[in-house]
């Protein structure tokens, strides 16, 4: 007693609102509240250009766009360089893909502040393709031979055509992506899982460059077990170590890494980053020409490049089934590189990104730039830092980078070709600096997600990047699939003259209700109609409404009327049904069981549902329409413009199911049940069955 007055003094205390509007449903809300929308320019949404640079404010943005296009320029050569050895092609096609990718995404990307470009991961799962189709014992050669360097020049020219064709389809895959709004696939890399992947790709990297830093002349491994394998043939090597290599490679080690403190602890003073890498590229370059360490020392330089831009050409569509599985992998991970960081400086920066135009741009990018020999690219993560920190403020920042690669291209890149290949194997290797700091963060994921972080990296590790990554999204999307099917409830319940409804083991005054939240589709469809009911048969008491157990469809055809004897769920756990309910054959049940209770209303709430299928939306009609031959008008709930358009889409929608069953929110249903029902009886609340994203408010008559 003390308690009901102490909780009525409360509520005399608190705030209230009182509302008084006519009651909607979807038909009459459509009609008089939603004003037509103004369609979009399809035109603008495929090039955002058109957006931005009619608006472009020349005085603010312009020097901030020139000094960051500059400071990206300097690094994007060196690593163009560096990761066309990790792709296993010659490194003047890294320049070209240092080019034409990043001028295209100027016209169809969304994100200001990313570097698009080669990067490490990408390249090594590049590199990784092309020697599994075009390994070196390929070439055989003849020790007699005195063409032995045009046989490894043909090598190199095959697997330049498999790196474009891999570009090719990648790039088409991400297109076709984009343009069926297929963004989402993101999300089945989870952080765990990137995490995981990426830091197996640091090991893969490292272990690829110690060829070339130390000297040593060994096949390159792809597939399976490679990183072992690679460790064990530079180990069977390491007496043939090439002295004067290793020196050059560790001193340009040590400066990069000097340069990369001294620019963390002076970032604030220094107006930009010292560009320590071009300057390794210049001074490795001019000992290597002065002290002519090929013929004295026998230092592997880059070597031959050709001055300007090649002709188009059309990549090799005959190897596209040999390499289809490993383009999705790399078509994927391209992506999420990305759009991951795309979004962090969007945040950052307080504007938005379009996921689904990423994916059409980086489809663009690689796809049209495989015609012009390059390879496939993403964002560059240590690159984009340097663009943002440097003031970048629009997609001109990275227009002027991929101009200064054109000038050396066109001009200046015969004098790079003296640059020993340990100078670019030790950028590389300085570059996994942070990929190889995540090692300190295996104890966080190892709490929070040990399988996924385990699974990922030891597959990608042992099973090489493509199938490791492969390996990891199926184990994650089997993981999803196995969790939407298996539902968690709970019981709701409604705050007595309010329409507020909350969870019985929190709020101890509230009416019965059930609940749980997933999604309406055909993995889970049969479940949600045997827990609907159930719950009607057990908490109404009403048997005939088994006969909506006996859905059409036929993944029901399974379980007509088998709910009658199930256990029924409660807070995530089973409880009984009622005996003599269990004790009635389904045929008793279906025809001859006297309702004990006159349920007239069912109320579905769709506010947790995000998505409906079609055989979710064919199972959801059938209940409808077998509920209404027992006398039960089901409504439908807080049904959000997706849902809706979808339902509309699977033509739901028809004579005996209209949108007039649908309502704004669950208080207008409940009034509507009483504005029905208001001639024959009185109402009274009863039940709130929520069924797998689908909750219900069973009506009863006293």
């Amino acid at each position: 007693m003390e308690h009901a007055q102490e909780r009525e003094a409360c509520l005399e205390q608190t705030q209230k609102y009182h509302v008084k509007r006519p009651i909607y449903n979807q038909e009459l809300l459509q009609g008089q509240l939603c004003s037509s929308k103004k369609a979009k320019s399809h035109l603008y949404s495929f090039l955002p250009i058109l957006k931005w640079l009619p608006r472009y404010p020349v005085k603010e943005y312009l020097l901030g766009d020139i000094i960051s296009g500059i400071s990206t320029g300097v690094m994007q050569l060196p690593q163009g360089l560096a990761y066309a050895l990790l792709a296993a092609v010659p490194p003047v096609f890294g320049l070209y893909s240092s080019f034409y990718p990043v001028f295209l995404y100027t016209f169809f990307g969304t994100s200001k502040h990313i570097s698009i470009g080669t990067f490490a991961v990408i390249s090594m799962m590049v590199g990784g393709v092309a020697v599994r189709v075009v390994p070196d014992e390929v070439v055989s050669v003849d020790l007699n031979s005195t063409n032995v360097t045009d046989l490894f020049a043909a090598r190199d020219a095959e697997r330049v055509q498999v790196a474009v064709t891999l570009a090719l389809l990648s790039g088409i895959i991400q297109l076709c992506l984009g343009l069926l709004r297929f963004g989402f696939v993101a999300i089945y890399l989870t952080e765990p899982l990137v995490r995981g992947f990426t830091t197996a790709a640091a090991v893969h990297v490292f272990t690829s460059q110690l060829k070339y830093l130390l000297g040593v002349k060994t096949n390159r491994y792809s597939g399976p077990l490679s990183v072992i394998y690679s460790i064990a043939a530079v180990i069977s090597e390491i007496t043939t170590t090439n002295i004067a290599s290793l020196i050059v490679g560790l001193t340009c080690i040590v400066m990069l890494l000097i340069g990369k403190e001294i620019n963390l602890r002076f970032k604030k003073q220094l107006p930009v980053p010292i560009p320590m890498e071009i300057i390794v590229v210049i001074i490795g370059t001019g000992v290597s020409a002065g002290m002519n360490l090929t013929d004295s020392y026998g230092v592997d330089v880059v070597g031959n490049i050709p001055q300007g831009l090649r002709a188009p050409k059309v990549p090799e569509i005959q190897l596209i089934p040999t390499i289809f599985v490993d383009a999705v992998a790399i078509a994927i991970v391209g992506f999420s590189m990305a759009v991951s960081m795309a979004k962090i400086f969007a945040l950052k920066h307080g504007y938005t990104i379009d996921g689904n135009q990423e994916l059409i741009a980086l489809g663009i990018c690689n796809s049209v730039g495989s015609f012009f020999q390059s390879f496939t690219i993403t964002c560059s993560m240590s690159r984009s830092l340097v663009q943002e920190s440097t003031g970048g403020k629009t997609q001109i920042a990275g227009t002027l980078s991929s101009i200064m690669v054109l000038l050396v291209i066109v001009a200046i890149g015969y004098l790079f070709e003296p640059l020993p290949q340990t100078v670019l194997a030790a950028i590389v290797m300085v570059n996994l600096k942070g990929m190889f700091k995540q090692f300190g963060d295996i104890a966080h994921f190892w709490r929070i997600s040990k399988i996924e972080l385990v699974s990922t990296f030891v597959a990608s590790l042992l099973l090489g990047l493509d199938y490791g990554l492969l390996t990891a999204v199926t184990f994650a999307m089997i993981t999803i699939i196995y969790r939407t099917q298996s539902p968690q409830y709970r019981i709701l319940g409604q705050i007595p003259d309010t329409d507020i409804y909350c969870d019985v083991e929190e709020y101890e005054e509230v009416g019965v209700r059930f609940s749980c939240i997933e999604q309406f589709y055909v993995f889970n469809q049969s479940k949600i109609t045997g827990v609907i009911c159930c719950l009607t048969l057990s908490h109404c008491a009403f048997s005939a409404v088994c006969l909506a157990c006996t859905c059409t469809n036929d993944v029901e055809a399974g379980v007509k009327h088998e709910i009658a004897n199930d256990e029924l769920p409660v807070n995530g756990k089973f409880t009984s049904v009622d005996d003599s309910v269990q004790d009635r054959s389904p045929d008793e049940l279906e025809y001859f069981v006297e309702p004990k209770t006159n349920v007239h209303s069912l109320i579905l709430d769709f506010t947790p549902v995000n998505f409906v299928d079609s055989v979710g939306a064919k199972t959801l009609k059938s209940i409808i329409k077998e509920y209404k031959e027992v006398g039960v008008c089901v409504y439908i709930a807080g049904c959000n413009g997706p849902v809706m358009n979808e339902l509309t889409r699977l033509n739901f929608f028809e004579n005996t199911v209209t949108r007039d069953l649908l309502f704004h929110s669950i208080h207008d249903a409940v009034l509507a049940c009483h504005v029905k029902d208001a001639s024959a009886s009185q109402t009274t609340e009863e039940n709130l069955v929520c069924s797998a994203t689908v909750q219900i408010s069973v009506w009863q008559r006293e």
